[in-house]
């Protein structure tokens, strides 16, 4: 799947129409995006100062770029067919410091945002078409999120300390140890 499935599969150059025009479109929306991104991430409770919107606002271009990249690569096409659109992603860390899951939880309401503006002014989008575009930026957004907080979390002095493995207790290693 791509971000825009037509009925008629067989059509690629009214499918690579379909979905460079999407992504165009959303591309031009670019700065409003931006702009309600960081309103959405202002309101979000700054826990430490690199949750500060002014030290996130600077990686808003690397993340869209990544965004829209990874949409034209087909990123989630594999991951869109398999996975009902039911299933949320939720991004969070085990200390609660982590500065990107508010970035990128707020990363996600503009983009979906801009999607369904977009949508809504494309006439002949069926319901299907629309369900799959939403789930695979969602996907995208979720994946790129979920990578840059793992590598953030995996940095933190605050984590929780990790319980002792079978082979740490036969090595006589502690939680504490770890």
């Amino acid at each position: 799947m791509t971000l825009i499935r037509r009925r008629r599969l067989g059509d690629a150059e009214d499918l690579n129409y379909m979905e460079n025009a999407l992504l165009r479109a959303l591309s031009d929306r670019r700065q409003e995006t931006r702009a309600r991104w960081e309103v959405l991430l202002r309101i979000e409770r700054v826990n430490t100062p690199l949750a500060n919107p002014d030290a996130l606002v600077h990686l808003f271009d690397w993340t869209l770029d990544e965004v829209f990249s990874k949409i034209q690569e087909g990123h989630a096409s594999v991951a869109v067919a398999a996975a009902p659109p039911s299933v949320l992603v939720t991004l969070e860390c085990q200390c609660g410091r982590n500065p990107f899951v508010a970035y990128f939880r707020a990363a996600k309401q503009a983009l979906t945002e801009a999607l369904v503006l977009e949508q809504s002014e494309t006439a002949l989008l069926n319901p299907s078409e629309r369900d799959s575009q939403m789930a695979e930026l969602r996907q995208v957004i979720d994946a790129i999120g979920q990578g840059e907080i793992a590598a953030f979390c995996a940095l933190c002095t605050h984590r929780p300390k990790s319980l002792p493995t079978e082979s740490d207790r036969e090595r006589g290693y502690s939680a504490e140890e770890n």
